[in-house]
């Protein structure tokens, strides 16, 4: 059953963390490396070891089964992509793209967005900043509009 959750997926180190807390407006709670899987409103936060290791894929299978929508996150600083092709058309939920770190010196938006479309074929792909906050509003509101 569905209860109007986000399920946040990607790569160690891409940002899930800081992007929920500053989804949720929370930018003053530190981040921390997330280890299990964390409850907060209406996200929920997975550890980057599970995207990162096909042995924890049945466990973001499953917690899908308490969510809506589908965050799969893209660092564009990172020279890889983590998760196989297609990987969220195996998830019954909204999903939606982010690239995140767009402001770092070493971004490079043109190439996280060919990794994350490898990942999500079809489905909106929001730019965000998390120092600058650019793109925050705008994927928030796209994701309130699936709950």
């Amino acid at each position: 059953m569905n209860k109007g959750k986000v399920l946040v997926i990607g790569p160690v180190g891409s940002g899930k963390s800081t992007l929920t807390k500053r989804l949720l407006g929370m930018e003053d709670v530190p981040v921390k490396k997330t280890q299990s899987l964390e409850y907060t409103n209406w996200i929920i936060d997975s550890p980057g070891e599970y995207s990162q290791n096909p042995m924890y894929y049945r466990t973001l299978m499953a917690t899908a089964l308490e969510a809506k929508v589908l965050l799969i996150v893209q660092d564009a600083t990172r020279r890889d992509c983590a998760l196989p092709p297609n990987f969220a058309s195996g998830f019954p939920l909204n999903p939606i793209g982010v690239i995140t770190k767009i402001d770092h010196p070493n971004a490079d938006i043109e190439t996280a967005t060919r990794f994350l479309r490898t990942v999500l074929p079809v489905g909106d792909i929001y730019l965000t900043s998390s120092v600058t906050l650019v793109g925050i509003k705008e994927l928030k509101d796209r994701i309130l509009s699936y709950l």
